[in-house]
């Protein structure tokens, strides 16, 4: 669920038209936690109308990804994205989600999105994810690089 602020104070009340009828007209950043596969992505999302300037992304728990060598949490895409077009999306792996649930990193992870306009209006929201979803998720993986008939079910 999102918890979404602006630093100006606005009505709840919704206009035919305004920004927040129908959520169009502005930035709307979001991260999510996507499952392809049996691989895990993090994705930074603008699904807004408009571009999202100095994206933020602050996590709850630190988050180790690639077999635990490296420090997912801590990229340069999470502290600063300059700039962020509508409808534009930063992805990166995770980890293999067998690995990632071997590892015992965390499922309940809490993300906290900071954004501005391009009229300096700011944005924050919270979502909260719960990877556990995935961790009995069954996905076919190709067994050789050489052999695309040869799958295996995991």
């Amino acid at each position: 669920m999102a918890d979404r602020k602006s630093q100006n104070a606005r009505s709840n009340k919704l206009t035919p038209g305004s920004a927040i009828d129908a959520g169009i007209r502005r930035p709307e950043v979001i991260v999510e936690f996507v499952f392809d596969r049996g691989l895990l992505f993090v994705s930074v999302n603008n699904i807004g109308d408009r571009p999202a300037i100095k994206v933020s992304v602050k996590f709850n728990h630190e988050i180790t990804g690639l077999n635990g060598t490296r420090s997912i949490s801590d990229l340069p895409m999470f502290k600063n994205i300059e700039f962020l077009g509508p409808r534009r999306e930063v992805m990166t792996l995770l980890d293999a989600s067998d690995s990632y649930f071997r590892r015992k990193q965390p499922t309940k992870i809490s993300v906290r999105i900071s954004y501005a306009d391009s009229e300096n209006q700011k944005y924050e929201a919270t979502i909260n994810h719960d990877l556990e979803i995935y961790r009995d998720v069954q996905y076919v993986t190709s067994l050789s690089a050489n052999d695309s008939s040869a799958e295996e079910i995991s």
